[in-house]
């Protein structure tokens, strides 16, 4: 057996122009490889890949990154000569750091052929495709639009004791909350430590920007702004009276929230919920189908809470962004993928995927798609409030920034007014260091 072995091992080294030893001479099978984080989305999409791949002979591979370590892992490929990529699906706030770097590959004399950009919702091609925002030039392509939302525990709020017990303190009906006032109460209401149950939990998590996402409407909703989007001028906006009202808010908030309230992370947050802890949690939509696959109807899906007459929603999601780093050959390739992906009948079949979202306003506004998952409605009627942080290429600076200034006050180091003033005079050294602040 040995002698055989090395036999074939020889023959093998003498075929140099063959794909591999019994291949035939076969040309290897053309791929698309995507990377994406882990998460229900990236399944659904490797499910479309393959019914790609049937029709067009070319394998799509979508690997999937823990999201811990995802934004770094992307980035580390691309200090390389050639990524291990052909596409990333990028987060909305890499998009001006790839486009100014020469890691996306400019899509806006190709994006439109490929799909009617009129048909996209105009916050997602503003804020996932878009570069600086507004543009109208290209550097990804739609693939899961996102939005922060709350997951109530529908079977809690539907309980006659508690809905007469509620109705007893505040004389109003147990309901979904409207506004960020009527989220108070309803936390307040359900808060029982005793019986170690929660009324909220917020996303406050430091890791990557989880506290920065949850903070973000809130603040927007109350008045706040991170700066002005022409001049790039933080301080009196990041720190205004409307922002630290909305900071001491978020504290109030704290106080109806599990013991370690302060620092909940995406899982966090999905995890105090579906333990049965939690009457309102706050996450993105697209980890809800973890909830719907652990508890069922006993959750119901809600829009974020309006603060007066303004409601602000954080945005998320992600686009196709192809590597200036790979080949032509495979860049052509990824545009097949995403042309195909965009179509829709094929955007049809991807909002039958657990938090298939798409950016395509007709389906959106279909009884089809609200009928698709429970948590549908909910989403589709956050879109049109949605905004998102700086996305220029400091933003992970400034994320880094806001980050650790928010958590300061949340962590009771700083008042919520020191915090910001700290935060504002950080996110101006940072503009001014990339020379886009206008004095």
């Amino acid at each position: 057996m040995k002698t055989r072995m090395i036999g074939i091992v020889a023959a093998c080294a003498l075929l140099p122009f063959a794909a591999g030893c019994g291949s035939g001479g076969d040309k290897p099978k053309q791929t698309v490889t995507i990377w994406w984080a882990q998460w229900a989305p990236a399944d659904g999409l490797q499910e479309l890949g393959q019914e790609f791949e049937a029709e067009t002979g070319i394998a799509v591979k979508v690997h999937q990154i823990p999201w811990s370590s995802y934004q770094d892992q992307v980035f580390l490929d691309f200090g390389s000569k050639k990524t291990s990529f052909d596409v990333v699906v990028g987060d909305s706030q890499w998009i001006g750091r790839g486009a100014t770097n020469g890691f996306y590959l400019e899509l806006t004399n190709w994006l439109p052929t490929a799909v009617d950009m009129s048909t996209v919702h105009p916050r997602a091609a503003r804020y996932l495709c878009e570069y600086p925002s507004g543009s109208g030039r290209f550097f990804a392509a739609p693939c899961e639009t996102d939005a922060i939302g709350f997951a109530y525990r529908k079977d809690w709020f539907e309980d006659a004791k508690e809905k007469e017990a509620f109705r007893l303190k505040y004389g109003r009906e147990l309901v979904p909350p409207e506004t960020w006032d009527d989220f108070l109460e309803v936390a307040e209401f359900f808060a029982r430590p005793r019986e170690k149950r929660y009324g909220c939990a917020i996303l406050t998590g430091r890791a990557y920007d989880s506290l920065v996402m949850g903070y973000q409407q809130i603040m927007w909703s109350f008045g706040g702004s991170w700066g002005d989007e022409t001049t790039y001028a933080v301080n009196g906006h990041a720190n205004s009276d409307a922002a630290v009202e909305a900071l001491w808010f978020v504290k109030k908030l704290l106080k109806f929230s599990p013991k370690n309230g302060a620092d909940l992370d995406y899982g966090q947050t999905l995890e105090a919920f579906i333990n049965g802890s939690t009457a309102m949690s706050m996450n993105y939509f697209a980890f809800f189908p973890d909830i719907v696959s652990n508890i069922g109807d006993k959750a119901g899906f809600f829009i974020m809470p309006r603060q007066g007459d303004r409601r602000v929603v954080s945005l998320g999601g992600q686009g196709f962004s192809i590597s200036a780093k790979t080949s032509p050959e495979q860049q052509e390739l990824a545009k097949k993928f995403i042309a195909w992906f965009l179509q829709e009948k094929v955007q049809r079949k991807w909002i039958t995927k657990p938090a298939g979202f798409t950016a395509n306003t007709a389906i959106l506004g279909s009884e089809e798609f609200r009928k698709a998952n429970p948590y549908n409605a909910a989403f589709a009627e956050s879109l049109d409030s949605l905004q998102d942080f700086w996305n220029v290429p400091a933003y992970n600076e400034l994320l880094a920034a806001a980050q650790k200034y928010v958590g300061e006050a949340l962590d009771n180091v700083k008042t919520p007014k020191d915090a910001l003033d700290a935060l504002a005079a950080e996110h101006e050294k940072i503009f001014r260091d990339a020379k886009l602040l206008k004095q």
